[in-house]
């Protein structure tokens, strides 16, 4: 090896380092963004479901809206929007997305006989 290129190796592998560090990034980013994704239509979902329940069978006095907003909760997503229209139920969730900078997953649904 000559004299003037010792030490390009070592450039070379930072180089290389830094360019897998930030495709870990970004892959890491894309799949926090995907779990939420998911966790926020399983919600919406599940939400609609509830209160086209509540809905349909007429045997809770709590409001359709207020248990679709609980059931989000419990799986870590907030209503953002509710409608009911006859005995249909649209729910509109946000879920949170566990990297800095990105926005909440939303996801909507609808349910009803």
């Amino acid at each position: 090896m000559r004299s003037r290129e010792r030490g390009s190796s070592t450039v070379l592998v930072v180089a290389g380092i830094g360019v897998v560090l930030v495709l870990l990034t970004g892959a890491l980013a894309l799949v926090s963004a995907v779990a939420a994704s998911h966790r926020a239509r399983a919600a919406a979902d599940l939400a609609a479901l509830a209160a086209a329940r509540v809905v349909v069978d007429g045997s809770d006095a709590r409001h359709p809206c207020a248990v679709a907003a609980q059931v989000a909760g419990r799986n870590h997503a907030v209503v953002t929007s509710c409608a009911v229209a006859g005995e249909d139920v649209t729910v509109t969730v946000a879920a949170a997305v566990s990297w800095p900078g990105l926005g909440p997953a939303r996801a909507q649904a609808r349910a009803g006989p």
